[in-house]
Formats: structure tokens, sequence, C-alpha cells
């Protein structure tokens, strides 16, 4: 008589795959919290079209607190009220989060509940009449207009160096985002002075190319054909010949800064702040650098205004005549 099988072992649940990054706030993926948030996810991918970084720290900041809301026996959004939401904040303070963050934390869980109130989800949003924790607003950090020209004006050594110093040239000539720069293509012929390029919320915008930027490209763009990988449509290529990442484009500025001694971290959005902040120091023209910046609200680009309004009060320390210290006989 032939033996039975034996019985199979039994497999233990697998883990849910989108569980939480904090050890404390264990997913439970069938809840009405998660329901809520994967509902909004769809929403910023389909119809906002929003970045995939912009969802994936979206659903890990909205997942930290629906974590919180379970510790608190909530599963439900209908149930979080506005002492859920600063009990969170509170929570996450005394854990060492900076005011930018627990201000950012803030957003997306009204944004998220903003949406739930417009879907008829809920009557109204608990984070609504929260406010923000205050801290000391940062003004970005530019680099000296004549230490980045003259680092600019050194001859590149090599395909790489001059492909860098094409980049550089780029980011502080039209004031590009990294993400908008990465996405540039080869142009039919000799680099164009102007360029579209698609911006935050998919806004297209034309920015202007400068003629040491377009000397700098034209350059670049007779060395890259030696290096390019044959059907590549990538500006800006590695060693490799395929388009460069983002992290390889930060990392090939800041190699590119210490090669020219450049006093300065280079990264692509300080580029852009100084193209802002010069730009403004010149023109005092505020709305064209809300354009070319491509900012939605005049208030983004207002941070430039304190930035050229502290150059101007540095001026006026040093040269205004009731204003310069005496020294003593």
């Amino acid at each position: 008589m032939a033996r039975p099988p034996a019985p199979l072992p039994v497999a233990s649940a697998p883990e849910p795959p989108d569980a939480p990054e904090a050890p404390e706030a264990p997913e439970a993926p069938d809840d009405a919290l998660q329901q809520a948030l994967d509902r909004y996810l769809r929403y910023l991918v389909v119809e906002r079209q929003s970045p995939k970084t912009t969802t994936s720290a979206v659903a890990r900041e909205c997942r930290m607190f629906f974590g919180y809301c379970r510790e608190c026996g909530i599963a439900d959004p209908a149930r979080v009220d506005i002492h859920t939401v600063r009990g969170f904040l509170t929570r996450s303070h005394r854990r060492g989060l900076q005011p930018p963050t627990l201000r950012r934390y803030l957003s997306c869980i009204r944004s998220l509940f903003r949406y739930l109130v417009r879907q008829g989800a809920l009557a109204h949003n608990p984070a609504a009449g929260v406010r923000g924790p205050k801290g000391a607003r940062t003004l970005p950090k530019v680099i000296d207009a004549e230490a980045l020209g003259e680092a600019l004006d050194q001859a590149p050594n090599g395909v790489f160096e001059c492909r860098d110093r094409a980049m550089v040239e780029l980011f502080y000539s039209s004031g590009l985002r990294l993400a908008e720069l990465h996405q540039l293509d080869v142009p039919a012929g000799r680099f164009p002075d102007e360029l579209t390029v698609l911006g935050k919320g998919h806004r297209e915008r034309i920015v202007p190319v400068g003629r040491a930027a377009r000397a700098a490209l034209d350059a670049w763009l007779t060395e890259r054909a030696a290096v390019a990988m044959i059907g590549e449509r990538a500006l800006f290529v590695g060693a490799r010949g395929r388009r460069l990442g983002r992290t390889q484009i930060g990392t090939a500025l800041h190699a590119w800064a210490q090669r020219t001694n450049l006093p300065a971290h280079l990264h692509p959005h300080k580029l852009r702040h100084s193209f802002a902040t010069h730009l403004l120091a010149e023109s005092g023209d505020i709305r064209a650098v809300q354009e070319l910046l491509g900012h939605a609200r005049l208030s983004t680009t207002q941070i430039y205004t304190q930035l050229d309004w502290k150059r101007l009060a540095q001026v006026y320390d040093q040269s205004h005549p009731r204003a310069r210290r005496r020294t003593p006989e």
C-alpha cells in the first residue's frame, strides 16, 4: 500500500509590498487608511502626472503618518482629527526631525485629506487648522559670479571635462533644474539660442541659452560623437555612451569644481540659485526671473529678492559715509 504524501509545510504570509520604512509603523494594506492612500497616489500619477520621485516621497511620508494613526487605534481616515495630526508632528519633533521636514510632512498630510474631501470621502480636512513649526528660513547659497567665470574660462582637458563644462554653462545660463537638463536630447544642427523644457507639473517653458553656453555645447557635441552609443539621443552621456543619470550629473559637477579650484561645493540647484540671484541683481525684474525659472507662484521667486537685499545692505554698509564705521584716531 502506497504511503500518503507528506503534508506540505504552510508558508508564512509574505510581507506586504508597501511596508513602511519606520519600524514603529507596521502597515495594514487592506484597511481604509491604505485604500485612501492608494486612491490618492493613483490620482497623483494619472491625473496630476506627478514625477516618480514626488509620488515616492508622498507615499513614504503618508505611510509614516498612517503608522502613527494605527498606533493610536485609528484605522479609518474619518477618525483622524486635528489632535492626531498634532500628535504625529510632536512625536516626530521629539525624535529629532527639523522644522523643514515637519512642514513637508504636514503639507503631504494636508494634500491627502484635501483630496479626500474633494472626493466626498470626508466632510473636513483635519490638517487644515494645524500650523507648521516655524524655523529660520535659510537663504539659498549662491556662487560668486567672478569665481565661477574664472573656472569656466579654463580650457577643458579631455572629452568628459568638455562635457562637464558644457553642463555647468547650461545650468548657469538657463537656470535649469536637474531633471530638466537630464531629459535633454541632442538638437538638430548647432545648439539653438533657446530651449523648450518640461518643468514641474509638466509645464513647458522657453529658456535662453547664452553665447558662452552655446559655444561650450557645440564643443561638447563634437566630442560626444566619439563616445555616444549609436542611436542614443541623450545630450549628455557617460563613459558607456548612455544617458547620464541624475546622480552622475551631480557627481560630475562636484568633480569639475574640484578640478577647476572653484571655492564652493557645486551642485545643480546651486547653479540655478546663482542664475536667479545674479540675473535679478542686474535686471531687478522679478517677474522675468519667475518666468525663466518656471515658478508657478511669485512668492517662490521672492526669496531671491531677500538675497539681493542682503547684497545691497552690504554695499550700503561699506559705502555710505554715515554707515561706515570710523576707525579711531
